[in-house]
């Protein structure tokens, strides 16, 4: 099920009860902002997930609601994660959706973090698209 971004934050989602400690999770990093672990279902052989600390639904309540050291915790959070995987060099991808056309499935912001393979393209490109010119 899709998540609808412009609903309220519910606090029983599965990210809220990690956060509390309800449910254990591989934590790989926490600090005051952020909190990263393990995807119980990777895509790829790195999935690490790294979820703010405040309620926040998607991208867009973040960036309209939190505190501007909430918002540079956490990217600096999401960077230091990487950096500490030894993502850099090898590359990685860094994945966010935002309301029911991207699939969310948390209604608690989270920034996948995939790596350890090629990736390939973002997405596959239809045929509208590339007739069209838009990228």
């Amino acid at each position: 099920m899709s998540v609808d971004a412009t609903k309220p934050y519910d606090d029983s989602n599965i990210f809220a009860k990690i956060l509390r400690g309800e449910i254990p999770s591989k934590r790989v990093y926490e600090d005051e902002y952020a909190l990263a672990f393990h995807d119980i279902a990777p895509w790829s052989p790195t999935h690490l997930l790294v979820i703010p600390k405040g309620h926040y639904v998607s991208w867009d309540d973040f960036s309209e609601r939190a505190s501007d050291a909430e918002i540079a915790g956490f990217v600096r959070a999401v960077g230091k994660v990487a950096r500490d995987a030894g993502l850099v060099a090898p590359g990685y991808r860094l994945l966010a959706n935002t309301g029911l056309d991207s699939h969310a499935e948390v209604p608690h912001l989270h920034v996948h973090i995939l790596a350890g393979r090629p990736l390939g393209p973002m997405l596959v490109r239809n045929d509208t698209a590339q007739k069209s010119g838009d990228a």
